[in-house]
Parts: C-alpha cells; structure tokens; sequence
C-alpha cells in the first residue's frame, strides 16, 4: 500500500475513531458486536482506498457503519434522528420517520425502507455546508452535547444551534420527497 493512501487510513482512525465507535455502540447489543463492526469499517476503508479515492471520509465511515449495523442486527432500530415536525414549530408538515424507523416487525421492505432512509440521509448531509454538517454529525449522531462541541471548537453556543437548525431544516426539506413516496 503506498505511503500515502496508508496516512489517509492512520488519519482517518485518529479523527473519526473514538466518535465512530461511540456511534456503533449506541447501536448495538455489546461492546463486542460494536468492536467488530468498527473492524468492518476499517477493513472496508482500507480495501476501497486502494480502489477510489474518498471525497467525504467521515460522511462515508458513518455510511457504512449504519450498513454494518443493519447487516449484523435487523432487529434493531437505529436512533431517530431530530428529523421530525414539532421542533420549532415553522413546518407542520415535515416528514416524520419514526413510525417508519421504529416499526417493529422486520420485513424486506421495512429493511429497504430503512436503508434507503440512511442512504438519503448521507447524501443530504453531502450537500451542507462543512460547519453545519459536522454540527448535526457531532450532535446528532456522535451525541456529544453543544457545551462539548463549543469547547472542542470555540464557537458560541447559539451559533452551533444555529447552523444546526440550518442543517436540520434542510434535511426536512430533502427528505421530504422520500417521506412522501414511502408513505403513499
């Protein structure tokens, strides 16, 4: 492996490491099952660094870490994310996925269903700008409260609900339309 596709692996374990592994934990049974899927993600990353190149890194890990999740436990729902109407009241008809993300039963359909979500998902957090992503993943998906991320970054705490806000409203927006199709 050349040096450098190796330094983009080293680099990408320390900044994305610990707050990947805190996401997969949060959704899965064990320590254990979390250790392997995070050894999954890796193995993955180094294979398709030799192959492409990655523009996204952290968007990508945590793309295929909810995919390792599925895979390894159907059963499990993953964590809803702050995605449904009623926040700050300004759209009443802003999709809400938790009966979707939630549903019991485990059906071909409702794994698709739950797949595609995620994948949408990802592909809508591409299209945000840099501070707004990292806001929501941070808040969202690491769950690291905005105290932590204000001190991490030395922003003010209302700039960081800000662009959260900012990146959450236009989540709703983008996956308003697969709302729509999943629902009709």
């Amino acid at each position: 492996m050349p040096e450098e596709k190796q330094n983009h692996i080293i680099q990408a374990i320390r900044s994305y490491g610990k707050g990947l592994l805190g996401f997969i934990r949060k959704r899965v049974k064990s320590d254990a099952d979390a250790e392997d899927i995070l050894q999954d993600v890796w193995y993955q990353l180094s294979a398709v660094v030799n192959a492409e190149p990655i523009e996204q890194t952290g968007a990508w890990l945590y793309r295929v870490a909810t995919n390792k999740i599925i895979d390894k436990n159907r059963k499990k729902t993953e964590e809803l994310l702050d995605l449904s109407p009623g926040e700050d009241g300004d759209d009443d008809d802003a999709p809400d996925f938790r009966a979707i993300l939630l549903t019991e039963g485990t059906t071909p359909e409702t794994e698709y269903i739950r797949n595609l979500f995620w994948e949408q998902l990802f592909v809508a957090l591409d299209e945000l700008p840099e501070e707004q992503r990292q806001v929501f993943i941070w808040q969202e998906l690491d769950d690291i409260p905005f105290n932590e991320i204000a001190r991490r970054t030395g922003e003010n705490v209302q700039t960081l609900v800000s662009r959260k806000r900012y990146a959450v409203l236009h989540l709703r927006k983008r996956l308003k339309q697969l709302y729509l199709e999943i629902t009709e």
